[in-house]
C-alpha cells in the first residue's frame, strides 16, 4: 500500500515539520503501509525569503533529514528537503544547495541510479509567482553543464525493495510544455514503474484545475501511475500571502484519479498502486473547485493560520456600512471569538444615515464588540489649524497652508486610520484589518496611512465584483444575512465629500463591472495588456471579448475620445502614484492568477505610452 501525506508545512520550522513527518511514519508502519510520500520541501518549507543564506538553518534541515532516514525502518519514505554540498558553491558564492527529493528505506538513503547524486534534484526550477528557485538552488540543468554531461544523465529512477522503481518529480517538473527537457519522459524511458510528483504549490484561481489536467496528461503520456502530493498551510513572500490547498491524489495510467483529500486540510490518502498500465479500482475523475466558496476557504484558512503563527488574537475593523468593511468583518467573524473582534464606526462630516445604520447592523448581526468614535471635531480642528498656519522664509516671504477640498478628503481618511484605528488597536491589543480591494489598489483609490493601513489586506486580491460574490457566500455560510442587503445595494462610496452622497446615488468614480475587467487585463494576463492593446481591441470591436466584460463598452462611452480619456485617466494612476501606494500597502492574501506584492514585481517608472498607441490615438482622437 502507498500513502500520500498531505501535511501542513510550516515555513522556517524544520523541527515542527519533522515531528509531523515522524508521527505520520509511525501511523504508516502500524497500518502496514510500504511507501509513504510527503510534499516538496516538507522539512524546511518553500517561501522563506533569504533564510536559505543561514548555514545554521541548513544544518538544522540536514539533521532533520537524518532523523527521517533513521525512521524509515520497514518503510520506503520519500520527502522533500534542501540538499547541501558543503564543498561547492552556488554561482552567488554561497554554499551549494539543491531543492531535492530524498528516498530512504530501512534506515538507508537510496539514490537515483547511475547519477552520482544522493537525492533527486529538481530539474525545472520555478521562477513563477513568488517562487525564485534559481536564486537559492542549483538545478539539474546547471549541474549538468558543470559536469559536462547531458541533463538526462542526472535524471533516473530510484530502485526500492518494497515499491519498485520510482521516478521522482517536483513542482514545475510537472509542466513541460514550455521546457526543452521532459524529466518524466526520461524517467519512463529509464524504466520507472511509478512517478511521484511532490509539490509545494499554493492555491490561486485556476490552479487546482491546471494541476489536475497536468497530472492526468502526465499519466496518460507516460502510461504510468502518478502519485501527486501537495502541502497545506500558509506561506508568504513578505508582501504576498499564499494558502496551500493540497489537492493530493493517485492517478492511474489512464489519467483517472481516485477520491481526493479535503482541500486546505491535512490528511492521508492510502491506495494500492499497481505498477505500469493497470487501472485503479473505482477510479473517477474529480477536481476541486476554485469558485467563490474555495476562495473563501483560502482566505479564512490563510488568515487564520497566519494569525496563529504570529500569535495575533484580536482584530480591529473600521466598519463603514459599505460592502468591503462588512465582508472583511464577516470573514474575521469566522476566525475568532466575538469578544476578540472589534468593529469601529468613525462617522464623519459626510457619513450618511444609511451607511451609519448599516455599520451598526453588521455589528449586531456578528455579535462582536463595537465602539463609535466620530472624527468631525478632529477634522475641523485640523482644517482650522492649517488655515491659520503661515509660512515664513522663501522668496515670497510667506504663504498659506490652508487645505483645499481634496486635501480635506485625505485628512478624514488619515484621521480614521492613523489616529482612531491606530489608537484603538493599541488600547484593544489587536491588529488593524485593511479593507482595500484589488480594484482600489490597482489605481490607488485609497489614502496612504488612512484606509491603506493594517496588518493584512484580506480582500487585496479580490476585484470589487468578487467582494460582492464573497459577501453573498458568507451569508450562506453563516446561514443568515450577517451582511445586510443594504450593504450590497448602497452605492460604493468613500463618503468624504458632498459629491459622494450615497443617498443621492453618488459614489466612487469607477464603473466596477467594466473597470474590474479592464484592470484585470493590465494585471492578471500572462502577457499583460497596456493601453496599446486596449485601444486596438476597442477599435476592432473586440474589447469586451478580450477583457471578459459582459456589457457594451460603447454604451459606457459616447465616442472614442471619451473611451481614451477614461483609459488614460486610470492608466496614469495605475502606473503613477498607485505604484508607490502598493509598495507601502499591507500584504495581500493571494487568490488570483497574479497578486500584488512578490507575485507582481514593480518599479516606480511612471506612466508611459508606446509610439504605436500614440499613433492609434492620434487617428481616432487627434492631438
Amino acid at each position: 500500500m502507498t500513502r500520500l501525506v498531505q501535511m501542513e508545512v510550516v515555513p522556517g520550522a524544520p523541527r515542527d515539520n519533522t515531528r509531523r513527518i515522524l508521527d505520520a511514519l509511525g501511523r504508516a508502519r502500524a497500518d502496514g503501509v510500504g511507501l509513504v510520500v510527503f510534499p516538496e520541501l516538507a522539512v524546511p518549507g518553500c517561501l522563506l525569503g533569504d533564510l536559505w543564506d543561514q548555514p545554521a538553518f541548513l544544518r538544522e534541515c540536514e539533521a532533520c533529514g537524518e532523523e527521517v532516514r533513521a525512521a524509515s525502518r520497514d518503510l520506503v519514505v520519500v520527502f522533500g528537503n534542501v540538499a547541501i554540498d558543503w564543498t561547492r558553491r552556488n554561482e552567488d558564492g554561497r554554499v551549494r544547495k539543491y531543492n531535492a527529493l530524498f528516498f530512504a528505506e530501512d534506515g538507508r538513503w537510496l539514490a537515483p541510479e547511475g547519477t552520482g547524486l544522493r537525492a533527486v534534484v529538481k530539474t525545472l526550477s520555478s521562477s513563477k509567482r513568488a517562487f525564485d528557485d534559481a536564486r537559492h538552488f542549483f538545478g539539474t540543468r546547471r549541474l549538468a553543464v558543470e559536469r559536462g554531461v547531458p541533463a538526462a544523465a542526472l535524471i533516473a529512477p530510484v530502485a526500492t525493495r518494497r515499491a519498485g522503481r520510482l521516478g521522482g518529480l517536483m513542482g514545475e517538473d510537472l509542466w513541460v510544455d514550455d521546457s526543452a527537457i521532459s524529466p518524466s519522459s526520461i524517467l519512463e524511458a529509464k524504466g520507472a514503474e511509478r512517478l511521484i510528483v511532490a509539490g509545494a504549490l499554493p492555491f490561486t484561481r485556476g490552479a487546482p484545475q491546471m494541476r489536475f489536467r497536468a497530472c492526468r496528461a502526465l499519466a496518460q503520456s507516460v502510461r504510468l501511475p502518478v502519485l501527486y502530493v501537495n502541502a497545506t498551510g500558509v506561506q508568504e513572500s513578505g508582501k504576498t500571502v499564499y494558502a496551500f490547498d493540497g489537492g493530493s491524489g493517485f492517478y492511474d495510467a489512464q489519467g483517472r484519479v481516485t477520491e481526493g483529500l479535503e482541500v486546505f486540510a491535512e490528511g492521508e490518502l492510502t491506495q494500492a498502486v499497481p505498477a505500469g498500465c493497470a487501472a485503479f479500482a473505482q477510479a473517477e475523475a474529480i477536481v476541486s473547485s476554485d469558485g467563490i466558496a474555495t476562495i473563501a476557504q483560502a482566505l479564512m484558512q490563510g488568515a487564520g493560520k497566519l494569525m496563529r503563527r504570529l500569535k495575533i488574537r484580536r482584530v480591529v475593523v473600521g466598519i463603514s456600512g459599505g460592502i468591503d468593511s462588512a465582508v472583511t468583518a464577516a470573514l474575521y467573524g469566522r476566525l475568532m471569538a466575538p469578544e476578540d473582534l472589534l468593529l469601529v464606526s468613525m462617522p464623519g462630516p459626510f457619513t450618511s444615515p444609511t451607511t451609519h445604520a448599516l455599520a451598526l447592523q453588521v455589528t449586531q448581526n456578528l455579535g462582536c464588540r463595537f465602539t463609535e468614535i466620530p472624527i468631525g471635531e478632529a477634522v475641523e480642528l485640523t482644517r482650522r489649524q492649517f488655515a491659520e498656519a503661515t509660512l515664513s522664509g522663501g522668496p515670497d516671504g510667506g504663504g498659506s497652508l490652508a487645505l483645499d477640498a481634496a486635501a480635506m478628503e485625505n485628512v478624514q481618511a488619515r484621521d480614521r486610520g492613523c489616529r482612531v484605528l491606530s489608537a484603538v488597536s493599541a488600547a484593544f491589543g489587536g491588529v488593524i484589518a485593511c479593507n482595500a480591494n484589488k480594484s482600489e489598489i490597482t489605481v490607488g483609490y485609497g489614502t496612504l496611512y488612512g484606509d491603506i493601513i493594517g496588518w493584512l489586506a484580506l480582500l487585496g486580491d479580490l476585484w470589487k465584483s468578487d467582494v460582492y460574490a464573497l459577501g453573498h457566500h458568507l451569508n450562506r455560510l453563516y446561514g443568515r444575512d450577517v451582511i445586510p442587503q443594504g450593504c450590497f445595494d448602497v452605492v460604493p462610496s468613500a463618503e468624504l465629500s458632498a459629491a459622494q452622497a450615497v443617498e443621492r446615488g453618488q459614489g466612487d468614480p469607477l464603473n466596477y463591472p467594466y473597470h474590474d475587467c479592464l484592470f484585470r487585463s493590465w494585471v492578471e494576463r500572462s502577457e499583460r495588456a497596456t493601453p496599446e492593446e486596449n485601444l486596438e481591441w476597442y477599435l476592432a470591436g473586440e474589447l469586451e471579448r478580450q477583457i471578459g466584460y459582459d456589457g457594451s463598452v460603447r454604451e459606457l462611452f459616447p465616442d472614442a475620445a471619451a473611451f481614451v480619456a477614461d483609459l488614460e485617466r486610470w492608466w496614469n494612476l495605475h502606473q503613477g502614484l498607485a505604484a508607490a501606494k502598493r509598495m507601502q500597502a499591507p500584504p495581500v492574501m493571494a487568490v488570483s492568477r497574479r497578486a500584488y506584492g512578490g507575485d507582481l514585481r514593480e518599479a516606480q517608472l511612471g506612466p508611459r505610452y508606446t509610439e504605436r498607441y500614440r499613433a492609434m490615438r492620434g487617428r481616432v482622437v487627434g492631438g
